[in-house]
This record gives C-alpha cells, structure tokens and sequence, in this order.
C-alpha cells in the first residue's frame, strides 16, 4: 500500500532537516558500560545509561520528513510501519529496563528478571526487523511479504482486539538465534525463572537439607542472580546498540535504493497492469 499524500509539497528547508536529524547517533552504550565498570557500582553505571537512552530517544516521525527524504519510497507504507515499529522498540525497551532497575534496587529480583525476559523479547523484534530488512534485499520475500510483516508487528494482537494475529515471540526468537545464539539462551534461562519449574520454585525459595530431611523456605533469588542479572542486562543493552545504530539504518537506506530501483514494478502490481 502506498500513502495518497505523497505527492504534498515539501520546502528545501525541510528536506535538509529531514535529512540531518534523520539517524540519532550511536549511544556507545556497551563500550561506556564496561569501561565504567571499575569505576562504579553496577546500579549506579546502568542509571547512568538509562538517563543517556532517554536522552537519545525520539520523540516523532512526520511523514512529511519521510516524503522529504525520499519521496519514492517513502509513498509505501511499509516503510514508515517500519521507522515507527523500530522508535517504539526503543520506547519499550527503556521502560522496561528502567523498571528492572527499579525492581532490582529495591531487591525484587524475581520481579526484574521476568521485566527483563520482556525486554529481550522487545530486543528481538528489532533483530526480527532487521532480518525481514534482508530477506527483501536478498530476494529471499517479496516487498509485499514484508509490508504484511510490518503490519503484524505493528498491528497485530493474541486477544482479537485488532483484525491482524500478532507473530508468535517464539518465531521471532528462532530468527535471531543463528545472529545470537547468547540471546536465545539467555531467555530460556529466564523464561525458568518466570514459570513455576524448578527454579522458579524450589529454586528460588527452598533449601533442602537432605541430611537431617528438612526443607527451609528463603527468598534467594538475589543472592543466586545478583551478579548474573547485571550481566544480563549489559548483553541487552549490548545487542539493543548493535541493532539500532550499526545494523538498522544501512539496512533501510539500502532498502529506499532497493525500492526506487523497482517502484515501476510496485506500481504496475498495485494498478493491477
């Protein structure tokens, strides 16, 4: 589908702001954490990088911008479902961690490793984005298939409440485990952890003495993830970075070239030619 409205006016003022603010620049969030790492506790370097991720998040997309910087592909809805889908990511991926951080600081680490299953799986959308982004560029599926996917992730629901069924987040990870294997792990690891198997029960709340045949109950899940939730959250962060600023925009740009080279053939299959 393309936008009727393509074929506004746009001022040469606006086309040159378009094109300068149109990629944030890259946080250097993995290289400040580890640098940091000697110099802070952890709580205090992850607030620190919480504060630069809202300070770096964008606040709007105009379509007018989008028209502004390259009218031929940005007539197809596609891409704008697609600049969109990746800023509320961002939004979600913040608020999310943001709240980990507030559940951690407060010792409420049951609480903070499930928020960060969430915010892994909202990692991993932008991987699954980023996939699709290929797949086009290498004739691997059509434009249309792609725009189909956009909608999905931008529209789709488990509950009905839209007309589109949401893509399953198990599909979606099984996309990103040939890029990052660590990161498929890593949520099985704390999938365990917000289902009631083993350690999220006798794991995180009992301590069995097998010699005298006693179970204590204890809330441990700190002192067992303390350590291991930090690192976590830096291998989030870390792909989340990677992701956003090193893989999405050559991506989407080489995708505008890759649809103004074709946009003829859109065109002849959207008037039915």
């Amino acid at each position: 589908m393309r936008h009727e409205a393509a074929t506004q006016q746009i001022s040469e003022a606006d086309a040159k702001h378009a094109a300068r603010i149109w990629f944030p620049p890259p946080c250097g969030l993995r290289r400040r954490l580890l640098q940091a790492l000697d110099a802070m506790s952890n709580a205090a370097v992850l607030d620190a990088e919480l504060q630069r991720l809202a300070m770096c998040r964008c606040e709007k997309i105009e379509l007018a911008g989008l028209f502004a910087r390259n009218p031929t592909a940005h007539k197809w809805k596609a891409f704008n479902r697609t600049i969109v889908l990746r800023e509320l990511i961002y939004w979600r991926f913040h608020d999310l961690l943001v709240q980990v951080q507030l559940l951690a600081s407060q010792k409420h680490a049951l609480g903070a490793r499930i928020l960060l299953r969430s915010a892994l799986e909202t990692v991993a959308m932008l991987v699954f984005i980023n996939f699709k982004m290929q797949q086009v560029l290498d004739g691997k599926v059509g434009f249309q298939e792609f725009g189909d996917s956009t909608s999905k992730l931008l529209l789709g629901s488990r509950d009905e409440s839209t007309s589109l069924e949401a893509i399953n987040i198990l599909t979606v990870l099984k996309k990103c485990g040939s890029k990052h294997p660590g990161l498929v792990q890593l949520h099985e690891l704390l999938c365990e952890a917000a289902h009631p198997n083993f350690d999220g029960l006798l794991g995180g709340y009992g301590e069995t003495d097998h010699k005298n045949h006693v179970t204590h109950f204890v809330n441990s899940w700190k002192e067992r993830w303390g350590v291991d939730q930090y690192q976590a959250v830096v291998q989030c962060i870390s792909t989340f970075e990677h992701e956003y600023n090193d893989v999405w925009p050559p991506l989407y740009e080489s995708l505008e070239r890759w649809v103004e080279h074709n946009d003829a053939d859109f065109e002849a299959q959207q008037n039915g030619i």
